[in-house]
């Protein structure tokens, strides 16, 4: 039997316990209760008449790197509706106030057959437009049976996966089957699409380089700023388990040569603050929390346990740790401290952006640390020369900026795909500006 077909048949027969999963999931806080009919394919909203874009991004990061594609097409094709679908609770917290009129939200349909059915009978979408590596199989088999055409955006293929679907190349085939055009983040991505059996690719650049970066409350800022003054300090953003501990031994050592560091260190998951809060006072370490307000001047630490706030905490260091690299779990997107003017430095973990990683490097915005001590000595060294963490910044800013130009070349590459469903205002144009990458919000 074909591995679809038993896959298939699993998904359906294994459809109660699904259900089940999906209740666990939402007692444990990751799934939304009043919006659960959702992920079983009932929809939350009538369907909107005319032309409908259907694009999806599985969680924040790549829902936000659709945010300004879905506006450029709205801006463009007024007469169009866009439904965007994610997986996650706080992806749809995100995506909720950002998307302009004309789109909305809903979960995505878990991909047992009956749920993907009912999700594509209601919305019927005109044209998908899917990004990155959220590859459910029942979901996109089914879709391309509508013979309605189908973008891939932003493909991504890591190493691991890649080694997965060559093993499995007869699923990957079926999927991809159904995408009119596929498009790789990156040429080795574009390689591997065209190797799992996509039937058109190309690489046009990285989509998430099109969008900007988040914003920081002016007031927030202000205050924060008010209250760090003009200590030395560093940020360590979207940090994983074991990250906090060593960035809480680096400022240790650091403290030496610098009295009045301050390290910021904000995890990637806020609900594991209190733990990480006694992990560094465990350290000797005095520690403020964001949420009970600014740290005093003899803090060491300051943690930020709030939820919605990167914008706020990278505009608040030009130095910046990107985290889930020093633990070597695939790293996080460097791409919007380096818009807003950071010095970067990373571990040997960034496996997940290797080619944005490299060409950072590359520019001069950059360096790999192989370990704590060369964090350590690498932080001491740029904390001691303002004019090379400006040298830095400014190279990776340049070069984010010149990237943020792929969004015309996307939309460009849609056209054939857009026009059909309503052709663009005259006056209309590619947004491939940006807005609020300075600094100050």
């Amino acid at each position: 039997m074909p591995i679809f077909y038993l896959y298939r048949a699993l998904t359906t027969l294994g459809g109660p316990v699904i259900d089940v999963l999906l209740r666990h999931r939402q007692r444990r806080g990751k799934e939304d209760a009043v919006r659960l009919g959702e992920r079983l394919g009932y929809p939350g909203l009538p369907r909107p008449p005319g032309p409908l874009v259907w694009t999806h991004g599985a969680s924040v990061g790549e829902a936000k790197a659709l945010l300004p594609l879905i506006k450029s097409i709205l801006d463009q094709r007024p007469g169009l509706s866009v439904l965007l679908t994610t997986g996650t609770v706080t992806s749809a917290r995100v995506v909720a106030e950002a998307l302009p009129e004309g789109a909305f939200h809903q979960f995505l349909p878990v991909d047992k057959p009956a749920a993907v059915r009912r999700f594509l009978d209601h919305w019927s979408p005109d044209l998908t437009l899917w990004s990155e590596s959220d590859f459910w199989p029942n979901l996109m088999v089914a879709a391309g049976q509508r013979n309605k055409p189908m973008v891939l955006l932003n493909g991504r293929i890591s190493d691991r996966s890649h080694a997965s679907w060559r093993r499995h190349r007869g699923l990957a085939k079926r999927m991809l089957s159904g995408f009119s055009l596929c498009l790789g983040q990156t040429d080795r991505d574009a390689r591997r699409l065209a190797e799992m059996g996509a039937p058109q690719v190309a690489c046009l650049g990285n989509l998430k380089c099109a969008a900007p970066p988040d914003p920081a409350d002016p007031e927030s800022l202000t205050q924060a700023r008010a209250a760090l003054g003009s200590r030395p300090r560093w940020l360590a953003a979207s940090t994983h388990a074991g990250e906090e501990a060593l960035a809480g031994r680096v400022h240790r050592a650091l403290k030496t040569r610098f009295p009045n560091l301050l390290t910021i260190i904000v995890p990637r998951h806020p609900d594991r603050a209190d733990g990480v809060a006694e992990e560094l006072r465990g350290q000797g370490l005095s520690l403020a929390r964001r949420s009970e307000g600014w740290p005093e001047p003899g803090t060491d630490i300051f943690l930020g346990d709030s939820m919605g706030e990167m914008g706020l905490y990278y505009r608040l260091s030009t130095i910046v740790v990107m985290g889930k690299t020093l633990v070597k779990m695939g790293g996080q997107n460097p791409l919007e401290p380096a818009l807003l003017n950071s010095a970067l430095l990373w571990g040997a973990g960034m496996t997940n952006f290797t080619d944005m990683a490299l060409r950072l490097r590359a520019a001069g915005a950059a360096r790999e640390v192989a370990d704590e001590a060369k964090l350590t000595e690498v932080l001491g060294e740029l904390l001691g020369r303002p004019d090379m963490v400006a040298d830095m910044a400014k190279a990776g800013r340049l070069w984010a900026e010149g990237e943020g130009a792929v969004l015309g070349r996307v939309l460009n590459a849609l056209s054939p795909y857009l026009d059909p469903l309503g052709p663009p205002t005259p006056d209309a144009h590619p947004r491939i500006g940006r807005s609020g990458t300075d600094r100050d919000g």
